[in-house]
């Protein structure tokens, strides 16, 4: 254990119970229906005492994972933090997490290495690389699943969504389109997603378990699909993002598996997630849901080809309002975790070497004091100009 020259000024805090530290009231919080809760109680807890480490309020330490964390829900410095990735902070998440995502996973990996596979990733998914007809595809998978609804079928949007998603993401990362692949796929990462918020308990029955054992079967099947792309060679289009990196990357075969279900995993569940948010915020604003029609509508008309082009897309500037207000307010990705490289000293306290840092997105998009009715769906507030989302900066 590292002993510090320098006088700790850690944000108020405490280490919870023995051992489990805060972690059940974590993984409790992150897993309801309200993820911030956790860190919206801590902060209160805090507040009095933190306005004399820090002017903001919103950072607090406590025990995750067996470790020291300073969590922030505070905007100016989680933007510290992401503004300091790989210098002063690294990306770092518990080993049950990096066993399910594996070794060679992008979320996961540092250094040369993550900065290899980020570059291939944003060169394989860059618009221009994409699939000539990934746009039409979207558009025939949803034309396909919704002229699958019967009259008077009761139907389980998150299912619905679900299925969409894989069958997306499996198309155009794996080139695989078989009904059945589709179904048993979604399937088995219904149960990898579940496992990834779970307790780590590695015993039959334990959500992790089940995540695990998902993991071995999704695994061996990219594998073998890896293995038939090598014997039976064929265009990197026709094969998707995993005919490109077999015949464009010089990755082994673990790290080009381990590339894939990184990707599955980022693009699956955050894809459905924001689908059924969109359509759960729109049915209950009405307002909204006219004004996304007579958008749609309008750009329909102007267009006389039956599939919608990007330029189609880029032209409906309430539809991206409605998406920035989805994902404001049923954002996916609710926190990160990040460990400090050094001793990082920031305002009027210190981040010691090794702790882990948790900016909790969530809580900074849900704060009434950025963003007024932080709680109602209301995406004409990214018409106002101070609140417009640099799409720039967009991941």
């Amino acid at each position: 254990m590292k002993v510090h020259k320098i006088p700790l000024r850690l944000p108020p805090g405490g280490n919870g119970w023995p051992l489990i530290g805060d972690g059940l009231k974590w993984y409790n919080s992150i897993s309801s229906s309200h993820p911030p809760k956790y860190v919206e109680d801590q902060v209160k807890r805090y507040d009095k005492k933190q306005i004399l480490f820090h002017p903001y309020g919103k950072i607090f330490s406590c025990s995750l994972f067996g470790r020291q964390a300073v969590v922030s829900a505070d905007p100016v410095f989680n933007r510290f933090i992401m503004q300091n990735e790989g210098k002063l902070f690294q990306s770092s998440y518990p080993k049950s997490f990096r066993d399910l995502v594996g070794k060679n996973g992008v979320i996961v990996v540092q250094g040369e290495q993550q900065r290899k596979l980020h570059g291939i990733a944003t060169n394989m998914l860059r618009l221009d690389k994409l699939n000539s007809n990934f746009l039409k595809g979207v558009q025939m998978v949803l034309l396909r699943t919704l002229d699958s609804f019967q009259v008077n079928q009761v139907l389980v949007l998150q299912d619905v969504c679900r299925k969409v998603a894989i069958n997306l993401m499996v198309n155009q990362l794996l080139g695989v389109s078989n009904e059945s692949e589709i179904n048993e796929m979604a399937h088995l990462f219904s149960n990898f997603v579940d496992g990834c918020l779970s307790i780590p308990i590695k015993l039959p029955g334990f959500s992790y378990h089940t995540a695990m054992k998902a993991r071995e079967t999704i695994i061996r099947k990219i594998k073998k699909l890896i293995k038939t792309a090598g014997l039976q060679p064929r265009s990197a289009m026709e094969n998707g993002v995993l005919g490109r990196l077999v015949e464009e990357e010089n990755l082994s075969n673990d790290a080009i598996a381990d590339f894939i279900i990184n990707l599955l995993f980022a693009g699956n569940e955050t894809t459905a997630k924001t689908m059924l948010f969109a359509v759960y915020f729109l049915t209950h604003c009405p307002k909204a849901l006219e004004q996304l029609r007579y958008e749609h509508e309008s750009v329909r008309r102007g267009n006389q080809k039956k599939i919608l082009e990007w330029e189609d897309y880029k032209a409906m500037s309430f539809t991206q309002c409605v998406i920035d207000e989805t994902l404001r307010l049923g954002g996916i990705a609710i926190w990160l975790m990040r460990e400090a490289k050094e001793d990082v000293e920031y305002q009027d306290f210190i981040v010691p070497k090794g702790f882990f840092v948790v900016p909790f997105l969530s809580a900074v998009h849900l704060d009434e004091n950025l963003y007024k009715g932080a709680l109602d769906f209301n995406p004409w507030r990214w018409m106002d100009e101070k609140n417009k989302v640099d799409t720039t900066e967009r991941g």
